[in-house]
């Protein structure tokens, strides 16, 4: 009965940390994909983002970053992308 009692034991906290996990890993690829902008902004940004911070790729805080201080060079597209976003 006991040994039962730790196998059901030893299930429950491996689902429960499997559901931590899974949740993280979904809230994570949520904000991942948020900061990285809708496909029209992607698109608007893609040639400058290759033309200036190239070398970022593919970390999206550093090429936002970059986009920001070539931002007196970026493309009208992409300067008004930045522009509608507050930044």
């Amino acid at each position: 009965m006991k040994a039962r009692f730790l196998r059901f034991a030893a299930a429950r906290s491996r689902a429960r940390r499997a559901s931590t996990v899974g949740l993280f890993l979904a809230l994570f690829a949520t904000a991942a994909q948020a900061q990285q902008g809708t496909p029209e902004q992607r698109r608007a940004c893609t040639p400058d983002v290759y033309r200036f911070c190239a070398g970022e790729i593919p970390n999206v805080r550093a090429i936002t970053a970059c986009l920001r201080r070539n931002r007196s060079s970026l493309s009208e597209a992409c300067r008004t992308v930045f522009d509608q976003a507050g930044s």
